[in-house]
């Protein structure tokens, strides 16, 4: 924070571009569907910085209150031998219609009111299809019990972890049929209240709250992405997202204005380039979007500290492929 605000200052008086001041932009590989192992020849190269993961409630505590988090600590043991650091990812939703990961508890108890609403989509003007689940963060007993999963996360890692990130804000839920009590008011008071229980349980590790879109509003039109950003300049709280997609009118309406506003005010701005951005094409070429481009953009207009990139990106790919071709040639344990 100390060499952000001296820049900024710098950058004040001098008039420079904010990004001679800034930290080099970090890269780190994002975990999706292979473990560590799999991408362990990537951890061993110089640029980049570590890895991020993804851990569902479910896996994390199979009865209220008994936690596992035995996963992370494998994960942390294997990143730090190879000098690397970890991001932890906490997933409370979901995008396939199968994939209902809270506890059981939460789940069949009533006073969780069923733990997840559908995420649905409403193709033409047909019935609405289930395309994913929500956590009820908005039904404060269901609060509750994420917030102590947080406490003790914070308990067992702040300070080992390099940080925690809170998945993204957006969800598409059918007003019209839901039972839960959810309302756009009440899911953006539950999504502050979750980001600042995790802001005081992690006190040396960085947390950061992913955001794109917020229910019920465009272009800020509710406050919602202002009164959040507000909060993590207040609050040193970082901020995200799960997508770089460079000029893209819905972000360009949503959150991207508000990082392009706020570039070199927060403590950490860590962006995602995960699978399905890398199905997105440059207007400009044609052809997908290169990994400079994609970098680019995140620094220099959303003022990006960190980009997560899927293991999938091209550059890591033919990262990987070069490496185990090296290795059928030299194999690890053979003698010259």
């Amino acid at each position: 924070m100390l060499l952000r605000a001296l820049c900024a200052v710098v950058v004040a008086l001098a008039m420079l571009p904010l990004r001679v001041c800034a930290a080099p932009l970090q890269d780190y590989v994002f975990v999706e569907d292979d473990d560590l192992r799999a991408i362990e020849p990537l951890l061993r190269r110089p640029e980049i910085a570590g890895a991020q993961t993804v851990h569902a409630w479910k896996s994390l505590e199979p009865e209220p209150g008994r936690y596992d988090f035995s996963a992370i600590e494998r994960e942390l043991a294997f990143v730090t031998a190879r000098g690397k650091s970890l991001y932890v990812q906490i997933q409370d939703r979901f995008f396939t219609p199968e994939a209902r990961n809270l506890p059981d508890y939460l789940l069949r108890d009533p006073v969780y009111g069923g733990g997840l609403v559908a995420q649905t989509d409403r193709p033409g003007e047909g019935v609405p299809q289930v395309q994913g689940w929500v956590a009820q963060q908005w039904n404060a007993a269901l609060r509750t019990r994420f917030q102590l999963l947080l406490a003790a996360l914070a308990e067992r890692f702040d300070g080992r972890i390099a940080g925690i990130n809170l998945a993204e804000t957006a969800v598409d839920i059918d007003t019209r049929h839901d039972r839960s009590g959810f309302s756009c008011d009440a899911y953006f008071r539950a999504t502050i209240e979750n980001l600042r229980a995790a802001r005081a349980a992690f006190r040396r590790s960085r947390v950061v709250q992913y955001v794109n879109f917020w229910p019920c509003e465009w272009d800020d039109d509710h406050r919602y992405m202002s009164r959040l950003f507000d909060l993590a300049l207040r609050e040193d709280i970082g901020l995200g997202g799960p997508d770089v997609v460079p000029w893209q009118r819905a972000q360009m309406h949503n959150a991207y204005a508000l990082f392009h506003r706020h570039r070199g005010r927060l403590s950490t701005v860590a962006m995602a380039v995960q699978g399905p951005t890398l199905s997105y094409r440059d207007p400009s070429t044609g052809r997908p979007f290169t990994r400079a481009a994609l970098r680019g953009f995140a620094r220099d207009y959303l003022g990006a500290d960190i980009v997560f990139w899927s293991s999938r990106a091209p550059w890591l790919r033919s990262m990987r492929d070069r490496h185990a071709a090296h290795r059928a040639i030299y194999p690890p344990n053979r003698r010259f």
